[in-house]
């Protein structure tokens, strides 16, 4: 019998490295290893009672069913009434598509936007999952290095070398992951006038903690915003995201929606109606932890001697130069799991001008964040 073969689409689609560290560490856990996780970005505050609340209120009133496929009328006017109390730019609710998370907003938007051979600007190092997306729709991926020294922001000339006729897009994420580092508003502003569309992932958006993030469409219209409530409220597990973008691809990406995912969850979506008009001290409360945790961690990072040129503001993520301990950063990650018991994120998950950095999370609790940075003493010690 001949051995089954999957669908060439997906052989160019590469792990989740920090998946594969995460698993490995669960199975330590599951030896009885006490593990400490820097590795996930994954925010460890339980979810704001007030979206607990909307959410069971949603289920004893049996709502239950199918939604509009762009999602809750509702819900979409709160999107807009966030972005014009937040940014001051005004959001018509028609153009705005809520999913079951943000990465189905992404794929989507690829699906609509992107042909085959299309090209799509993306900056290394970057998230990790942006690239399968692409690929996924056989369209290609141009890199453009960002570096420590310029805190990670892409340098506008550097787009301009690499669009072509066949640029569709070009994709910014600020705060970004995996370095945690705002794009200004002058680059972001330079960027926008340029001939591509431009995608921006704003996901950590509301999580900056020195200096303001910026939406793209202060800038320009001709740009599509990728959101979501999984970082800002934690409701990783809730799954619900949008996409606000241009009028015209709003009816193919719903259509798209209609027969991939109908509409996202009904009661979810109230619980974000919540998030949005009743969680506004819940937020406060936890960016006020995630500060604290990240002056910890910087500090204590640039105590064992990991480079940070720029101090991350943005996210819960501080992205550090491990090159003069090792620039095999995947080997140096599975090597600190193994035998300091910390999970840590290689920089090579994130593109190869990421290789020899090194990706910590403070979501993760001050005393588990000490006692990280303690077995890391250790462990550098031990070399």
């Amino acid at each position: 019998m001949d051995k089954p073969v999957s669908a060439k689409r997906t052989e160019s689609i590469t792990s989740f490295i920090v998946m594969d560290v995460l698993e490995k560490a669960h199975e330590m856990e599951r030896r009885g290893v006490d593990v400490i996780h820097l590795e996930v970005g994954e925010p460890d505050f339980d979810t704001p009672a007030c979206v607990k609340t909307a959410a069971c209120k949603a289920l004893e009133e049996g709502q239950t069913h199918y939604t509009h496929s762009l999602g809750l009328l509702e819900l979409r006017e709160a999107i807009c009434r966030y972005y014009q109390d937040q940014y001051a730019v005004s959001v018509d609710p028609d153009c705005i598509l809520v999913t079951s998370g943000t990465s189905p907003a992404i794929l989507l938007l690829f699906s609509v936007l992107l042909n085959r051979e299309d090209q799509v600007i993306l900056s290394d190092p970057h998230y990790a999952c942006y690239p399968n997306f692409i690929r996924f729709l056989e369209a290609q991926i141009v890199t453009v290095p960002v570096y420590e020294e310029d805190g990670f922001q892409y340098r506008p000339e550097a787009i301009r070398e690499k669009i072509s006729d066949r640029t569709k897009a070009i994709f910014i994420n600020s705060p970004s992951n995996p370095t945690g580092n705002l794009l200004s508003a002058k680059r972001m502003k330079t960027i926008s006038g340029m001939k591509p569309w431009i995608v921006s992932d704003e996901i950590y958006h509301g999580l900056v903690y020195e200096g303001k993030e910026h939406s793209i469409l202060e800038f320009t219209d001709r740009a599509f915003v990728l959101n979501g409530f999984s970082k800002l409220y934690a409701m990783t597990g809730l799954r619900l995201g949008y996409v606000i973008a241009p009028r015209a691809f709003l009816r193919p990406m719903q259509k798209l929606h209609q027969n991939f995912f109908i509409s996202a969850n009904s009661m979810v979506q109230r619980a974000g109606i919540a998030a949005l008009t009743d969680a506004a001290a819940d937020v406060t409360r936890m960016k006020e932890t995630y500060d604290k945790r990240r002056r910890l961690m910087i500090r204590r990072l640039r105590e064992l001697g990991f480079g940070i040129t720029v101090e991350p503001t943005g996210a819960f993520y501080v992205f550090a130069n491990a090159k003069h301990i090792s620039t095999n950063s995947y080997e140096l990650a599975f090597d600190i799991l193994e035998k300091a018991h910390v999970g840590v994120t290689p920089g090579i998950d994130f593109g190869d001008n990421g290789e020899g950095y090194l990706r910590f999370s403070y979501a993760n609790s001050m005393d588990n964040i000490e006692e990280g940075m303690r077995r890391l003493e250790a462990y550098l010690q031990s070399l």
